[in-house]
């Protein structure tokens, strides 16, 4: 018996010091489905919520979302944030919108803006010629940002101007780390067709912020799965994440689809369920 439980307390999940919180996005993107989201992801005892920043800016009129986030004790984290990193002729726009947003995000508790690349056709789409208007973006909106208190980081993102492996080595290496962060998505990163172990071992001093996602390639979730069900080495990454000393909440995501075979918050579940096997606790509910 004592050689049993010595070995089922050698391969024990490790304690875990990193909360995890989710974002909204796997109930959809509109204003009206954040209330849903929230009152899911509270109910789970996820630590944490990511909305969007329009989703946040629209709440404002119906009171804030604030008041959604209390009834369920549960903390606002970050907002996604579609931003145009192309044309300089929009930049100081730009600008003013996240800062818009940002004040927002910091108004209900929350420490980072997930800045959303532009979309691009990415057949015709070039990176030498856009990258000389990125950088300058990139850099004026976090130190925006981080002058009100708020986090920028960089979200890499499929379809968008920042998407395969070698473009966010690029960026990265040009921007002003001092104010541009890095918030990898992990399953993006493995549908793009990069090693998201070794990115984020490469870029771990420069994370603020972390999607945690699987990928499958299948038909469901935009060829995304919940925890533990697809081909991200999901281990590997969150052994870094932990020994890297970084303070970020991990946020758990899986995109929407059409003809979703389980409810939004059934996929929660199952990743909860994932990441308590990995060692990590969950609120009290």
């Amino acid at each position: 018996v004592m050689a049993a439980a010595g070995i089922g307390a050698l391969h024990a999940a490790p304690a875990r010091r990193l909360k995890i919180g989710h974002t909204g996005i796997t109930w959809g993107y509109r204003p009206d489905s954040a209330e849903q989201a929230i009152k899911d992801v509270a109910s789970l005892g996820y630590h944490g919520f990511e909305s969007f920043g329009n989703v946040i800016e629209a709440w404002e009129k119906k009171g804030g979302i604030g008041r959604i986030l209390d009834s369920v004790g549960i903390p606002l984290q970050s907002a996604y944030c579609g931003v145009n990193l192309l044309d300089p002729a929009k930049r100081r726009d730009e600008v003013e919108k996240m800062v818009r947003w940002g004040k927002l995000i910091k108004k209900y508790g929350g420490l980072v803006a997930v800045i959303g690349p532009t979309d691009v056709k990415r057949e015709s789409y070039d990176f030498n010629a856009a990258k000389p208007n990125i950088v300058p973006a990139l850099n004026d909106i976090c130190m925006a940002l981080a002058d009100i208190g708020i986090t920028g980081v960089l979200h890499q993102h499929t379809g968008t101007c920042i998407e395969v492996r070698d473009e966010v080595y690029s960026i990265m290496d040009a921007v002003d780390t001092r104010y541009v962060k890095f918030g990898p998505d992990v399953g993006q990163l493995q549908k793009g067709g990069s090693d998201p172990v070794k990115v984020v071992s490469d870029f771990v001093s420069l994370i603020e912020h972390v999607h945690l996602k699987d990928w499958d390639g299948g038909p469901h979730w935009e060829q995304y799965c919940p925890l533990g069900q697809g081909k991200v080495n999901l281990p590997a990454v969150i052994d870094l994440l932990e020994k890297s000393g970084i303070k970020v909440m991990i946020m758990v995501e899986l995109d929407p689809s059409r003809g979703m075979p389980l409810p939004a918050i059934e996929t929660a579940k199952i990743s909860k369920a994932y990441l308590e096997k990995m060692g990590y606790t969950f609120r009290k509910v």
